[in-house]
């Protein structure tokens, strides 16, 4: 009996990858099923890379830069493992950095300080640290980020934040913006990193971190920061970009590894038997039931392998996609009360609007909110207002035993 003949093809959607195959005249769909991101403190690779190579990248990440290397002038830390470390390189810290402004309190209006809202705290020349001037009247704090599990983030199709915000309700739907990709000049791609969504690459993003955090250029970033608008030329001793492009890098051998590391790590557990006891699952009930989970959004499932993002630049493989993950966080740009009124890249809109932070890996945290101001998860909850004001009074109006049931959930992500 003769064979039939088969045609595949390969259908891709924010939502899965389904397989069309036809037999004969007659199509036959198949549904791919996500799987569930893999998840560990471990300092073992997702999949996207060896674990040869996620060793060597990781030694990169927590290596530390010098002078010689092209540090500062102006700078925050010498290794990125300073900011991201607890409980493994990569997670989060209790490291803080500095920004600030000038609001007009008629008008409203936002100024930078000269040189930019960021305020580095360090400096290789006492000559040239910065300091702040009685005309920034908006100072705040925003800690350091986890950034685990963001090769899973960033593998997000871009309609797929808009089916989540498209869902939630009247007055808590997420400001979405769109960021240039810097990889690919011209391109724009919806925002999720930064607590302000300053980036939506990890290439992007690596390279913002290492000029802004650790002072040293890339061919993304080859204009060295300012000393508060002043130069700093003349303690700069290492031409830019201070991370040149070689052949196999064209965007700088250590911003391509920070983003390769990132990309390579796996998400950040639960408490697995914390999560499975009677008040954690009430607790997951009681934080859906009473909103939220509206910008806290539980699940999210990445674009199908193969889909190309970045302006071209990176195809999502199957490490990363059609993988389902748990961040708590739509990672859109909400006004909770506790903005700090600096404009970034999302305009006036986005000026008291912070991004929701992922809650995944939240044990792990002895500080809360985007300034680390808060020593509580109820004293965290209770401060949010303005957009989540119906959900906090939901919060207020549960029993004891049930506001204790969320801590109990919180405490097991």
């Amino acid at each position: 009996m003769n064979k039939a003949k088969r045609w595949v093809r390969r259908l891709a959607s924010p939502d899965g990858l389904v397989l069309l195959v036809l037999v004969m005249s007659a199509p036959v769909v198949y549904a791919i099923t996500a799987t569930e991101a893999p998840a560990g403190f471990d300092n073992l690779t997702n999949g996207f890379l060896t674990q040869t190579q996620f060793n060597i990248d990781l030694a990169t990440f927590d290596g530390r830069e010098d002078i010689a290397d092209g540090l500062g002038p102006v700078y925050n830390a010498q290794a990125c493992a300073e900011c991201h470390q607890n409980p493994v390189s990569g997670a989060t810290s209790q490291i803080t950095e500095l920004r600030a402004g000038a609001l007009d309190p008629f008008s409203g209006a936002f100024t930078n300080p000269p040189g930019g809202s960021l305020i580095n705290d360090r400096a290789i020349n006492a000559a040239i640290q910065e300091r702040l001037s009685t005309t920034q009247n908006l100072v705040d704090t925003r800690s350091s980020l986890n950034i685990l599990g963001d090769g899973f983030v960033e593998a997000i199709a871009d309609a797929t934040f808009t089916s989540i915000q498209t869902a939630q309700p009247s007055g808590r739907k997420g400001t979405i913006i769109r960021v240039p990709v810097l990889e690919a000049p011209g391109t724009t791609r919806i925002a999720r990193f930064g607590w302000k969504n300053q980036q939506a690459s990890l290439l992007s993003f690596a390279a913002d971190a290492y000029l802004n955090e650790m002072g040293i250029t890339s061919p993304l970033q080859p204009t060295e920061n300012t000393s508060m608008g002043a130069s700093v030329a003349a303690f700069d001793t290492v031409p830019d970009p201070e991370e040149a492009a070689t052949g196999t890098a064209p965007f700088g051998p250590d911003v391509e590894a920070f983003a390769r590391f990132m990309r390579s790590t796996k998400v950040p557990p639960r408490d697995t038997a914390l999560a499975a006891t009677a008040d954690a699952v009430a607790g997951a009930n009681l934080f859906t039931s009473i909103g939220c989970a509206s910008c806290h959004t539980a699940t999210i499932t990445t674009a199908p392998a193969g889909t190309v993002i970045n302006g071209n630049k990176f195809t999502v493989p199957a490490a990363l996609g059609d993988k389902i993950i748990h961040p708590y966080s739509d990672f859109m740009l909400h006004d909770v009360g506790t903005g700090d009124g600096i404009i970034q890249n999302g305009g006036a809109v986005s000026q008291f609007k912070m991004r929701t932070p992922p809650l995944w890996g939240l044990r792990t945290r002895a500080r809360f909110m985007h300034d680390l101001f808060n020593t509580t998860r109820t004293n965290a909850i209770q401060r949010h207002t303005n957009e989540a004001e119906p959900v906090i009074q939901n919060y207020l109006n549960l029993s004891v035993t049930q506001q204790n049931q969320i801590g109990t959930f919180l405490n097991s992500l």
